[in-house]
């Protein structure tokens, strides 16, 4: 076993994220830092004391970082970067709302990040996404590929589950899709949506699978209206923690990510949700799927929202 991920910010998120990657027991090291004093040496001193009950030997190392950059040196050869760092949402507050406050973080995780670990795949899923990744690249300096955002992954999980459910069906059984962007034009891909291999459409009528998808697209928003506070992390973590893995075991898995789009579609010069081929670089190849006209029509549309927002993020 070789291999260190970094997860920055040991909030519900991170700590999360940092278990679900130790318990997989794939790398030597996972690193949780965060700037409130003690928290990540205590979490990690909890979590490595579960690793003879849940048997895995990945060590867990907990370091105190500040915002002018001390601590950082603990993260140097990390082959991943997860940043949750940021405050999460309120209930009321769209991931708009977090913009500048969490870019001013962002800004600072994705510089500290170049200077010590200046070979890592960075996986951004702090909020607002699209444009959080967008701002990593740029503050970071790092190629396109080795910067990515988890949204479709989390967007993608939600919206099957939600068809599961209504099926009541095994969630093994359904297969869903989600392009786009993190939020409003999230696009979701009726077309590639099968239960047991048959059409969705086939299934549940159109007025149905639309409510599904509008409470996809507010999935976020619905937990964190019950829980009051904080945000959704269990299905967060899952999703982060699954795209470091493909980064470490080199899987070229296709999974519907933030990365950045060069021609593909038809679109260029923009971070946005697709399905790409993730490995030990980061993002392999963008990989295009067959929509229909009104599914390329919805992500271009997110493309050029997505696109105006990520132009404001150069100067945050």
């Amino acid at each position: 076993m070789a291999g260190k991920v970094t997860v920055v910010g040991a909030g519900f998120y991170g700590s999360t994220t940092a278990q679900r990657i130790a318990e997989y027991n794939i790398v030597d090291t996972v690193v949780l830092t965060d700037i409130l004093e003690g928290k990540s040496e205590g979490l990690a001193l909890d979590l490595n004391q579960s690793r003879p009950i849940e048997g895995f030997e990945t060590k867990i190392i907990g370091q105190t970082t500040t915002v002018d950059g001390q601590g950082y040196e603990v993260i140097s050869g990390s082959d991943v970067v997860v940043i949750t760092a940021g405050l999460p949402r309120k209930p009321g507050m769209s991931r708009m709302d977090l913009i500048e406050t969490n870019a001013k973080i962002v800004r600072g995780v994705a510089e500290n990040i170049a200077k010590h670990a200046p070979n890592a795949v960075i996986i951004v899923v702090s909020n607002p996404l699209d444009e959080m990744t967008a701002l990593t690249q740029l503050a970071s300096g790092f190629p396109k590929e080795r910067v990515i955002g988890q949204a479709g992954m989390l967007d993608t999980a939600r919206f099957t589950n939600f068809v599961a459910e209504e099926l009541k069906v095994p969630v093994s059984s359904v297969k869903t899709l989600t392009l786009g962007s993190h939020g409003d034009t999230m696009v979701p891909v009726p077309s590639h949506c099968t239960v047991s291999g048959k059409p969705l459409s086939e299934l549940l009528s159109a007025e149905k699978i639309e409510e599904l998808v509008v409470r996809t697209r507010n999935g976020g928003a619905e937990v964190v209206a019950l829980l009051k506070t904080g945000s959704a992390y269990y299905a967060p973590s899952a999703a982060a923690a699954r795209m470091a893995k493909a980064v470490i075991e080199d899987s070229g898995a296709v999974m519907p990510v933030c990365a950045w789009v060069n021609g593909e579609y038809g679109i260029a010069g923009v971070y946005l949700g697709v399905e790409a081929q993730i490995g030990k670089g980061g993002i392999r190849k963008v990989v295009e799927t067959k929509l229909s006209d009104s599914e390329l029509a919805g992500l271009k549309e997110a493309a050029e929202a997505v696109r105006e927002k990520q132009a404001d993020v150069k100067d945050l």
